[in-house]
């Protein structure tokens, strides 16, 4: 492994793993602050890559530009769909397992669209991924409560949680539809790159400067989020005296160039088999911290559903049976 691979493996667990925490600040200061961040991270990626990527305009590009408009089309859906989510009582625990299960997805419209079909096994690792998600969701829907106080007149207060897990309902089905979306521009995205060559950068960068007009209509609920974080205790930042969701802000856009700036480097200077690894990991080092730090509520049942979440998807990859035959003592590799 070289040196660039190495940093970046490093970049992904500190970009990526970071980017989780700040994002849980964000929501945790505002939970209706998801559609803000998203936009913020699409101008961040759009600014950057118009500089690089786009050469301020001047650069050709390698794929059409419709293309590329069904290909944003989907991206956005799914990007604010999922940081949407945040605002209907989902914990970030239970956010990043079900994303988590995007295998299943992309093995669902594999067999629709694609009339794709697979080994028993894969099809053994969808259902754990799919068992481990629905154990989840089962225990999390027991604690779904909206910030807000509790409501003296117990018939009130039965009322009002019943409202919240309605809502929970809501963001659980708005994760379920973002999952799919992304899993349509998966399979939409590999016939692009086999038709036109790869170009990753170029797509990073279009996806994240088109959507901006879809921004819009938004304009309201990003400018009442904004007022929102300015209202903010202030806090010292390098220097700086800023309102401290304005500080979260900040720092996830950051980190989130990082996170994919450090995936797409790996892309291209590890095998498959290392990246799927390296992300698997993040992943789950992220929800360790998440639980840990910010002591978010996660029972044995959690527990189960994640290891099989985790399991599965290490299956489907075949990360368990290459993981282990990297251990393998080089002489009963050549028996076998």
């Amino acid at each position: 492994m070289n040196i660039k691979a190495a940093l970046a493996i490093g970049m992904v667990f500190v970009g990526c793993c970071s980017n989780v925490v700040f994002l849980e600040f964000v929501v945790k200061e505002d939970p209706g602050a998801g559609n803000l961040a998203t936009f913020l991270q699409f101008l961040f990626i759009a600014a950057i890559g118009f500089c690089t990527v786009g050469k301020f305009g001047t650069a050709k590009r390698n794929i059409p530009f419709k293309q590329y408009l069904l290909l944003v089309g989907f991206f956005w859906t799914s990007s604010v769909a999922n940081n949407y989510a945040f605002d209907f009582n989902i914990p970030m625990p239970l956010h990043m397992i079900f994303r988590a299960g995007s295998l299943m997805a992309n093995m669902a419209m594999g067999v629709w669209i694609l009339k794709k079909q697979y080994p028993a096994i894969k099809y053994l690792s969808i259902f754990m991924i799919s068992a481990g998600i629905a154990i989840c969701t089962i225990q999390s829907s027991g604690d779904v409560k909206a910030p807000r106080e509790t409501h003296e007149d117990a018939a009130e207060e039965e009322k009002l949680k019943f409202i919240d897990w309605l809502w929970w309902c809501l963001g659980i089905a708005i994760l379920t539809f973002a999952l799919f979306v992304s899993a349509r521009m998966g399979i939409f995205q590999e016939s692009l790159y086999s038709k036109f060559g790869k170009h990753p950068w170029e797509a990073l960068y279009y996806t994240h400067l088109l959507p901006l007009v879809i921004w819009l209509p938004t304009t309201p609920n990003i400018l009442n989020h904004v007022n929102i974080a300015f209202e903010t205790p202030v806090v010292d930042f390098l220097g700086f005296a800023l309102p401290r969701q304005v500080v979260w802000l900040i720092l996830y856009v950051c980190t989130q160039g990082l996170c994919i700036s450090a995936v797409y480097v790996l892309t291209t200077e590890c095998a498959s088999l290392v990246v799927t690894l390296t992300v698997t990991l993040r992943k789950f080092v992220s929800l360790l911290f998440s639980i840990l730090y910010f002591r978010n509520p996660f029972t044995l049942g959690h527990w189960l559903g994640t290891l099989l979440v985790f399991l599965g998807t290490m299956i489907f990859t075949e990360l368990l049976q290459k993981t282990v035959y990297l251990f393998v003592p080089k002489d009963k590799k050549k028996v076998q």
